[in-house]
């Protein structure tokens, strides 16, 4: 008997892709949503020579993870996918670039994101050792680096069309 599961909805935004990976970035991710992905690849043109789409999706609680865990890792591959809270489970935010790798941060009702305490400990620890000073720290839990990577290819999306896809629960 398995465990009923809470849906959340999120969205999964490719950034940028060559052609090449365009197909294999469909079927990770049908294989994590089921279903075969209408994604709308449209130029993308912060970066000539690339695609970008999105697509919009309701799955179960933890799904953002999974869908990081198969894209992650690929060369020429920019993406984020976002993950709202469920009365039992915090938000997600997962951001990747091929130069940094990935960034996982929890995020609250309104999208902000949540420094969990334990990694606010961690960072005094290394403070205090001299390894890391504040605003550095503080950067790394707020995935500045990644914001600042991806964030002309936000912009370079506005206005895209957005797909919704279901996974049946």
């Amino acid at each position: 008997m398995s465990l009923p599961t809470t849906p959340t909805r999120g969205v999964l935004f490719i950034h940028s892709s060559v052609s090449a990976l365009c197909p294999h970035v469909e079927w990770a991710v049908a294989g994590v949503l089921g279903g075969t992905p209408d994604l709308a690849w449209v130029a993308q043109p912060a970066e000539p020579g690339t695609y970008r789409a999105e697509l919009s999706w309701q799955a179960p609680a933890g799904t953002s993870a999974k869908l990081a865990s198969a894209l992650r890792g690929w060369e020429l591959l920019r993406f984020e996918v976002t993950e709202e809270p469920t009365s039992s489970s915090e938000g997600a935010r997962y951001s990747y670039t091929p130069e940094l790798g990935i960034f996982h941060a929890l995020t609250g009702l309104h999208g902000d994101v949540m420094i969990p305490e334990d990694r606010i400990k961690a960072f005094r620890v290394k403070a205090a050792l001299g390894e890391v000073d504040l605003e550095t720290a503080l950067d790394g839990l707020l995935g500045v680096a990644w914001d600042a990577e991806l964030e002309p290819f936000r912009h370079a999306g506005d206005g895209a069309p957005v797909r919704w896809l279901h996974q049946v629960i």
